[in-house]
């Protein structure tokens, strides 16, 4: 069954163009497209299966192969969580995400039906067309999707990359499937969270970016409720790393008079000046073009945790440069304290947003990147000390000792009913997924 997710021509409905605009990237309409079918198997030929074997791929050994990576991927996921600094050093999930040069699209069977049978496991696999990778000049985007996916695999919190492959037209990338959806989709039916679940996933998006930018020094650049999976006991899992970057901390500075080296700055210390994102989550130095680092994830994070709590980003407008106006001059405005009418249904109590998420809203978006809280002394430390988390235990939400508020109905271990439906413009049929690509075992 395929499951490409990309989304419907947008009408004249403004509701419909903010979720549109939502899914496209500020690059424009052709990253979407690229992003509900992407797979970053486009590497160097060292290890990337773009340049296979001619004299590899014998059906035995690929048979061979993909039981052995599905023994792994199996391993993983039935371990217990370790803890962030040995993921790294981990031989299991090193042995993950790596390219083969055997593997095909042929040795999996995709699931055309869905709901008959049960299956021990099933994977999302996620295609891309190499013609269009080169011809909308993609090919950064994919690589570094395909790296940084393959370096963090086996974090708690972020999609698992399996492997990736390629034929003579497309990429593809095998992941963990997550059958409970978009975070997007609970919250546009719920309108708003209440604080103790905004908290926990805060926490745990909290724990992935505090991974991403101190052990790996990646820059994640397009935190969404989009972007947000929750697996079957309503964890959170971090998907499209399409933007991701690697940006290394500066190397240390010459020695002084006293023969002492001082280092460089610990946080955000690598720059970029790409301009991608979406919109409503795009820091100010991003809309700049001053240089940019990790500290666009922490003002990210603090829009997340305003619209998980509001039910609407603080910025936005149908006119996106209207909307980089409103980012650009910071303003964050709360709802008022007083009653608010609510058409026939007479008047409804306003929002209460506690103090507490008040100023970690607000210590996340600072304009000014050196004083945001996150990329201030203290990095993620300082952000998991803040009293908006009182009463949180870290070690509770990391090794997963705790479901989530949250918990999707899943009947079974492919069940895609989490997900919406999307016509594809060019198939002319309807298919639901993770992200894109398709359902397989």
């Amino acid at each position: 069954m395929s499951t490409t997710t990309l989304h419907p021509p947008t009408d004249n409905n403004a509701a419909q163009a903010h979720q549109q605009r939502r899914a496209n990237s500020a690059q424009g309409s052709h990253r979407q497209y690229l992003r509900s079918r992407s797979n970053p198997a486009l590497s160097s030929p060292a290890r990337s299966a773009s340049h296979p074997d001619p004299r590899a791929g014998s059906p035995a050994l690929r048979q061979q192969e993909r039981a052995a990576l599905l023994k792994k991927a199996e391993h993983v996921a039935s371990k217990e969580v370790t803890p962030a600094e040995e993921i790294p050093k981990d031989p299991q999930t090193q042995k993950l995400g790596v390219s083969s040069p055997h593997l095909s699209i042929h040795d999996f069977e995709l699931m055309r039906t869905l709901g008959t049978g049960t299956f021990a496991r099933v994977f999302a696999l996620k295609v891309l067309k190499k013609v269009d990778v080169i011809k909308l000049k993609q090919v950064e985007h994919v690589r570094n999707e395909r790296n940084v996916l393959a370096a963090v695999a086996g974090h708690p919190f972020i999609t698992t990359l399996i492997t990736s492959f390629s034929d003579a037209t497309s990429l593809y990338m095998l992941l963990d499937y997550t059958p409970g959806g978009e975070i997007f989709s609970y919250l546009r039916r719920a309108r708003r969270f209440p604080f103790a679940t905004v908290q926990f996933y805060a926490a745990e998006i909290t724990l992935i970016l505090a991974y991403l930018h101190d052990v790996q020094h990646v820059a994640y650049r397009d935190l969404k409720p989009e972007n947000i999976l929750l697996d079957a006991e309503g964890h959170l899992k971090l998907v499209d790393f399409g933007f991701a970057k690697y940006l290394p901390p500066a190397p240390e500075q010459s020695a002084d008079s006293n023969g002492a080296t001082t280092p460089g700055p610990e946080h955000g210390a690598g720059v970029t000046y790409t301009l991608c994102g979406t919109p409503e989550y795009l820091a100010p130095e991003v809309i700049r073009n001053s240089g940019h680092g990790t500290a666009v994830d922490w003002w990210a994070l603090g829009i997340l945790v305003y619209e998980m709590l509001i039910g609407q980003p603080p910025f936005w407008d149908q006119n996106p440069m209207r909307i980089y106006e409103q980012i650009v001059q910071g303003h964050i405005r709360f709802p008022t304290s007083h009653s608010t009418h609510s058409g026939s249904s007479g008047h409804r109590p306003s929002l209460h947003v506690p103090r507490a998420a008040r100023d970690f809203i607000l210590s996340l978006c600072k304009t000014d990147p050196t004083q945001r809280l996150g990329h201030i002394a203290g990095g993620s430390k300082r952000v998991m000390s803040h009293y908006f988390f009182d009463g949180l235990d870290w070690d509770e939400i990391y090794y997963r000792r705790r479901r989530g508020p949250i918990i999707p109905r899943v009947e079974w271990v492919g069940d895609s009913g989490n997900f919406d439906e999307y016509r594809i413009p060019w198939r002319g049929r309807r298919a639901r997924g993770a992200g894109g690509g398709m359902i397989v075992r």
